[in-house]
């Protein structure tokens, strides 16, 4: 796995065997951020669900001021700080060590706004739409910010309170679903 593109392009990315952990293919990875190339510089982004961190070290690497990566599993989230050393972004992140749906609250307690949250949780479970739900609650979305879930088509979100969908993209079994918050649609 390598960066594709910015400052760190072509810097090799270390994979967790972790089961269960599925990285997201680099067809879709730069589907998302070609989708969101006008939005990443100097972006504070969040990538929750963060397995290696390909999307946040990407987002970062084209130009995003900062990233807070949320993954629970400690093996993993070693993983991201060995790939962001690798990247040479490590000043430019964080690495939370914590359950989403833990965190989630707990960043917005803190005052924290991001520009672009990005959400890859375990297909099959419903987590896109609780997640989704819990980031309107939290107001963790800056205002003309975009929050990108990304799962097996069959797990659409559907319609989130608080959120207004604006695209929704497939390749292969595996869907995006963009949103912004319903105070920044027009």
């Amino acid at each position: 796995m390598r960066v594709t593109a910015g400052a760190a392009k072509g810097r090799r990315l270390r994979s967790a065997a972790r089961a269960g952990l599925r990285p997201t293919s680099a067809r879709v990875k730069d589907a998302l951020l070609g989708a969101l190339a006008a939005r990443l510089p100097g972006a504070r982004v969040l990538d929750l669900f963060a397995g290696t961190g390909g999307i946040g070290i990407e987002a970062l690497s084209r130009g995003a001021r900062e990233a807070v990566f949320v993954e629970r599993d400690p093996r993993t989230a070693a993983v991201i700080r060995e790939n962001l050393a690798r990247a040479h972004l490590s000043d430019r992140a964080t690495v939370r060590r914590a359950s989403v749906l833990t965190e989630v609250p707990a960043l917005a307690r803190s005052g924290m706004r991001f520009d672009l949250v990005v959400l890859d949780p375990p297909y099959g479970r419903g987590l896109q739409a609780l997640t989704l739900r819990l980031l309107a609650a939290s107001r963790l979305l800056a205002p003309g910010g975009v929050a990108v879930a990304e799962g097996h088509w069959r797990d659409d979100p559907g319609e989130v309170e608080g959120l207004r969908r604006i695209r929704a993209a497939r390749y292969g079994e595996t869907a995006l679903w963009f949103y912004e918050a319903e105070d920044d649609a027009a």
